[in-house]
């Protein structure tokens, strides 16, 4: 299971088309609102309505955690006590966690980026300290890392191939015209 977490002001493009590809995938997502709302409220006045509450989960079956960027999305993520506990969680086990655009920034602010290398929207680049290397896209140990919108779906892409495999994700992207 893939968890998507989405906090009011979270970017559309990115939440969606991950969503979305992963799910042209046969991967298992789960949207997880940490507005403790069941709609969201998205950056560009899009509102989603989320498959479940944060907390409503226990997240034992998780593959992934994924963090769409946006603002203040990403400022709603990073204030979230329970959310910040789990990222921690998942990196002490090695577990996959994914962020986008400025949501990088809210795994640098919680040291989960140390001696791992990551990317992030212009703007976001000193929370990530030593671990921005700039780019597009980067894969480092357990975490994927993407610069922002117009990227998202190689971000969802690159998920799909670290969870399915090459050839999944191939197929998702020739079947979607990629």
């Amino acid at each position: 299971m893939v968890y998507v977490f989405l906090a009011d002001g979270f970017e559309e493009i990115e939440a969606i088309a991950t969503i979305d590809l992963l799910r042209r995938a046969g991967v298992e997502v789960c949207t997880v609102s940490v507005s403790e709302r069941e709609y969201v409220n998205g950056a560009h006045g899009i509102t989603v309505k989320s498959d479940s509450l944060f907390s409503a989960k226990d997240f034992a079956d998780a593959e992934m955690l994924v963090l769409p960027g946006g603002m203040p999305g990403t400022k709603n993520l990073g204030e979230h006590e329970g959310l910040c506990a789990l990222l921690k969680q998942f990196n002490a086990a090695g577990k996959y966690l994914a962020a986008i655009c400025a949501a990088p920034s809210v795994l640098g602010q919680l040291g989960l980026l140390e001696g791992k290398q990551a990317t992030c929207y212009p703007g976001f680049e000193s929370a990530l300290g030593d671990s921005f290397i700039g780019g597009v896209l980067v894969e480092s140990k357990n975490i994927i890392t993407a610069k922002g919108p117009g990227v998202a779906a190689d971000f969802a892409l690159t998920i799909i191939s670290v969870l399915k495999g090459e050839d999944a994700a191939s197929e998702v992207a020739d079947a979607a015209i990629f």
